[in-house]
């Protein structure tokens, strides 16, 4: 019996194997797998593929096999079958009929939806064989040994997940034991360590551009990993080593020949982290009380590494107003201070600035996103049936999810989401109440609903997550919550907004107030300098971003109960346009006339690319 072969030929997809005479079935089908392989073990170069525009998928009870070019740069799931976008072919004991098949162009969010968390079946995604196949199989004997060195004991999919992980740059640097570790926390299992490091870089604009709208000073980061910060200085958190504001974004100067991924905006203070893992935290020396100030804490006006977290690799910091959070690459949590009664997991002074990882449920599940409120952390969690989340802090107003406004010490699974049905994508914690985006493009928001910021159309308060009906016909791929304010981002890159309208910072111009079908009503500022300040109490389109036309793919917005809130929309081109207030050069531009906001965006004079 000779092997089967692929033709590729003016983009017709010839599959010439085994005829109807042997039968279709599971035995078959695992000695056409078993020859394929053979070849590819011989020589991968055999059957690399070469057309940029065809797809194929042979599927049937137990088996799914994909082939598709990288350079498509479309991953695919072969659990997605029934989609308009995928030809797909359920083969029961018939010829396969050779067919004709074109490539119909996939949106970004849901190549990320694929490629980062499957479909029924967790940890079931796209796996390479070589770069230029990518080989995803679930029949029998892609389970079984393979044979393969270094580690004969791994099956075809568990090595092919191994290759895809060693391409990320999260994974590439760690050690063989670091690497058995986070194997172990991720159920033992390479396929679900490549989900955990997919869901980690579509959870956080790691390794690419992002702005930070800080309390009255802002971060920038191109995708080099260069920083500019502009606006309130009084601490020196833009880090050029004075107090001086800044009104245009600055680079510092101090950081160059370090490559920044990741930035975190606070109360009188920043962090930043580097793509080697190592944090640098400027403004106020206190990663705890934020308010008042800790005793002997002091001004650091220029980056400093963090001494205390030089052996830990780190992904992603927050600040709240009263503890910072970070994230390592292996999925564990650290807190600062704000735990000497208990209330995030530790005992501790409130001015120890020594990381103590997060005790609790989350000690031994690895999480990919953390996210931080007033007074309470959310963790973003993957576990081997899928992703959740966990909250632990403050409970008023209901904001920690679980049906209750009770404190939690320690992290607790919010069991809402397996009720709706909805695998949590990103979290968002804002002052007073959090929001995430589901799998399926639902937003569910939740804890205090002053202002409407929970988009429901009323001002009710929510003790567990809640899906915001007026978004059903709106696939969002993130949101961004501040203060009693929410922002949601569909997959077409439409802006959508609700909640306070104080300092402009929704977006909405004046003009749109006579044709407005949502609730709102006016905030104490009433009119002012021809901006809406307008509180919108259901889910709003920021009309104003429709006029950059360019798709945006980020928003970031002030999470602070003392700062007039400002907001910054990022376009997939590198673009940054900024309103809301400005009174202290945080919108990176000069105001006239003495205004202190802008209620239109504007470009800040910035390239993030």
């Amino acid at each position: 019996m000779e092997p089967p072969h692929f033709v590729y030929k003016e983009n017709i997809l010839l599959f010439e194997t085994l005829r109807p005479s042997f039968g279709w079935n599971v035995k078959m089908i695992d000695l056409l797998v078993a020859a394929t392989v053979g070849l590819i073990k011989l020589s991968p170069s055999m059957i690399m593929l070469t057309s940029l525009d065809l797809w194929f998928i042979l599927a049937f009870e137990e088996f799914s096999f994909a082939w598709h070019c990288d350079s498509l740069a479309m991953p695919m799931d072969a659990t997605t079958s029934g989609t308009p976008t995928i030809q797909y072919h359920n083969i029961n004991d018939q010829p396969v009929t050779v067919t004709a098949i074109v490539a119909v162009p996939v949106s970004t969010y849901q190549r990320n939806q694929r490629h980062c968390f499957g479909d029924l079946i967790p940890g079931e995604f796209p796996l390479a064989t070589n770069p230029s196949i990518v080989l995803h199989a679930t029949c029998s004997f892609f389970r079984q040994p393979a044979n393969f060195p270094p580690d004969n004991e791994l099956s075809i999919s568990e090595l092919a997940a191994l290759d895809m992980c060693q391409k990320r740059a999260i994974f590439k640097p760690m050690a063989p034991e670091e690497r058995q570790d986070l194997k172990q926390r991720c159920g033992g299992s390479w396929k679900l360590v490549l989900r955990f490091l997919l869901a980690g870089e579509a959870c956080c604009r790691r390794e690419r551009s992002q702005a930070i709208a800080g309390p009255g000073h802002s971060i920038a980061v191109t995708s080099n990993g260069v920083v500019y910060s502009f606006g309130s200085n009084s601490s020196g958190q833009l880090g050029h080593g004075t107090t001086e504001e800044e009104w245009r974004p600055r680079q510092i100067r101090s950081l160059r020949g370090i490559r920044i991924i990741q930035a975190a905006a606070g109360p009188g203070r920043t962090m930043l982290i580097s793509d080697a893992g190592q944090v640098y935290a400027f403004g106020k020396d206190s990663f705890g009380e934020a308010e008042y100030g800790a005793q002997g804490s002091k001004m650091v006006t220029t980056p400093q590494l963090v001494e205390s977290l030089k052996n830990i690799f780190v992904v992603q910091a927050v600040i709240g107003n009263f503890f910072t959070a970070v994230l390592s690459r292996e999925g564990r949590v650290y807190t600062f201070s704000w735990g000497n009664d208990g209330r995030i997991g530790h005992q501790t002074e409130p001015n120890d600035v020594e990381p103590h990882p997060l005790l609790g449920a989350l000690e031994n599940i690895p999480v990919v996103q953390i996210a931080a409120g007033y007074c309470y952390l959310l963790a973003l969690a993957c576990h081997p049936s899928g992703m959740s989340v966990y909250s632990v802090g403050c409970g008023l107003g209901g904001k920690l999810g679980h049906g209750s406004r009770t404190d939690e010490k320690y992290p607790r699974l919010i069991e809402q989401f397996q009720l709706l049905n909805l695998q949590p994508m990103v979290v968002a914690a804002g002052a007073w109440h959090a929001a995430v985006v589901g799998r399926d493009g639902r937003v569910c928001t939740w804890g205090w609903g002053r202002y409407g910021c929970l988009g429901h159309g009323n001002e009710e308060c929510e003790s567990a997550p809640k899906v915001v009906e007026a978004l059903s016909k709106v696939k969002a791929v993130n949101v961004a919550t501040g203060d009693y304010t929410t922002f949601v981002v569909s997959d077409d890159g439409d802006v959508y907004s609700f909640g306070c309208g104080e300092s402009a910072s929704l977006g909405h111009n004046a003009a749109a107030d006579e044709q407005l079908l949502k609730p709102v009503y006016l905030c104490k500022t009433s009119l002012l300098q021809g901006n809406r300040h307008v509180n919108v109490l259901s889910p709003e389109l920021v009309t104003s971003l429709k006029e950059v036309k360019e798709r945006v793919v980020q928003i970031s917005l002030t999470n602070s109960i003392y700062w007039n809130a400002h907001t910054f929309a990022l376009t997939e081109s590198g673009k940054l346009y900024a309103f809301g207030a400005g009174d202290k050069g945080q919108l990176g531009m000069e105001l006239v006339n003495n205004q202190s906001e802008r209620g239109n965006p504007e470009r800040v004079d910035v390239d993030l690319r």
